[in-house]
């Protein structure tokens, strides 16, 4: 995020424009949309991918095998790109999502899959035309982005779906039918954590804790830079940014925690019935005004709900691991990534029970969570009448609120504010009660010509 005060917004300004956004909605029917939005589960979907170089091919790719592609939208026209288009050479080829929307009217759904920055702007636009939306994950880049679209999805009864495709998994299920048969005791107590953007030997995946480039390169022939700022402030075009570079920067994405806590604190929260945190603390190498930190702790506490307790479920990124915790058998390996729960009769890492004496006395429950049809498949069936998909916006828009909110407590400008405090949220009023100056970092201000 740009900290300069010109780029900020207000907490009087974002509530007056919360209800704007959503009410100012005018909504043009697709031609194969019947009823309430939803095509006959006898059809095949129209569906148009914006952002179809790296996640979005394989989402188009999947949806391909029973539906029809009929649109494809990139700002890059790179090799990649020209790749897909050759693969649906019937689908319509378009640069800018807004004149793919405006002059396409043969669209019932939309694949959102460009960088984290664009993507609410996009959704809503499709939402805007009553089309379905899935849209990668994180959901957005700001807190408010994602309540806004959250409500904006329910409100306009389109079928929506994150890109978090693990939550469909038999072992998300598994994993949530042990803890609710109690076999480790109440769960106060969660670690989650991950090597990105480090990779091991080879490097990183993207940069962070680096400074903005000072060249200028010329711009590709193939891209179109100032579509792909969208909102974001104005800068020069690097490499440094694009293709893909762009998700350790503040301007662009998310960070390591943007990147995978929608994946691994699904299958948290849905198991420990999860939804906002009510205090967050956070610890990090030194951040500049330009990217993430190398690595950061981040630490969120939620309140008890039915008959849980109080949990804390922390968060490390960059290499960062929790410290060895009593009754982890010796020789067992945290590895890159993964997740440990903490109950007061055992623990379980990933989904293995631990410690192997609990593992060796415990019979499992049979499966009685219903297998996902498959996550993709779960977006097409709502978008058809079906059951709402497991992660629609519902669902993964507070969750992508949750994590979000780790990011604002590791904002440079509230490094120090935050040092030995904990940052407060208010879910219903939409603000961080105690430290009024982090709700500048809810949303920001879009560059001209650009809005939600």
């Amino acid at each position: 995020m740009n900290t300069k005060s010109s780029n900020r917004i207000s907490r009087r300004k974002f509530i007056g424009t919360t209800t704007a956004a959503v009410a100012g909605f005018t909504i043009l029917p697709s031609q194969t949309v019947y009823g309430l939005g939803h095509a006959s589960p006898n059809s095949k979907l129209n569906i148009a991918g914006i952002g179809i170089g790296g996640m979005g091919r394989g989402v188009i790719e999947n949806m391909s095998r029973s539906e029809n592609i009929v649109a494809l939208c990139d700002v890059d026209w790179n090799e990649n790109v020209e790749r897909v288009f050759q693969t649906y050479p019937g689908a319509k080829r378009y640069m800018d999502y807004r004149v793919m929307l405006d002059n396409q009217k043969d669209i019932d759904a939309v694949i959102v899959a460009t960088p984290d920055h664009t993507h609410a702007i996009i959704s809503m636009e499709a939402i805007k035309r009553g089309k379905h939306v899935y849209t990668e994950k994180p959901l957005s880049r700001t807190v408010y982005e994602a309540r806004t679209l959250t409500e904006a999805a329910r409100k306009y009864n389109v079928a929506t779906q994150m890109g978090n495709q693990g939550q469909a998994g038999d072992g998300p299920r598994r994993l949530r039918e042990m803890i609710w048969d109690n076999v480790i005791g109440p769960v106060q107590e969660v670690h989650v954590w991950t090597d990105r953007p480090n990779r091991g030997l080879s490097g990183t995946y993207w940069p962070q804790g680096v400074n903005r480039p000072t060249g200028t390169p010329e711009v590709p022939e193939t891209l179109n830079w100032d579509l792909f700022l969208g909102p974001a402030p104005e800068r020069p075009y690097h490499s440094a940014y694009h293709p893909f570079r762009w998700r350790g920067w503040w301007d662009f994405g998310t960070g390591a925690l943007g990147d995978i806590g929608c994946h691994s604190f699904d299958p948290v929260f849905r198991a420990l019935k999860l939804k906002y945190p009510i205090g967050i603390q956070a610890v990090s190498t030194l951040v500049n005004d330009e990217t993430y930190p190398l690595g950061s702790m981040v630490t969120y506490d939620f309140p008890a709900r039915e008959d849980m307790p109080p949990l804390r479920l922390t968060w490390y990124d960059g290499g960062l691991r929790p410290p060895r915790i009593q009754g982890i058998d010796e020789g067992i390996q945290l590895g890159a990534g993964g997740t440990l729960f903490i109950g007061s009769k055992g623990m379980i890492l990933g989904n293995r029970i631990l410690p192997q004496s609990l593992a060796d006395s415990y019979t499992r429950p049979e499966p009685y969570i219903e297998s996902s049809p498959g996550h993709h498949q779960e977006w097409i069936n709502a978008c058809k009448g079906g059951d709402p998909a497991g992660s629609g916006y519902d669902w993964s828009g507070p969750l992508t609120e949750t994590v979000l909110l780790g990011n604002i407590a590791i904002q440079p400008e509230l490094r120090e504010k935050l040092s030995y405090h904990t940052l407060k949220f208010d879910p219903e009023a939409f603000r961080f009660p105690d430290i009024p100056e982090a709700d500048n970092y809810l949303h920001y201000e879009y560059r001209n010509g650009w809005s939600l």
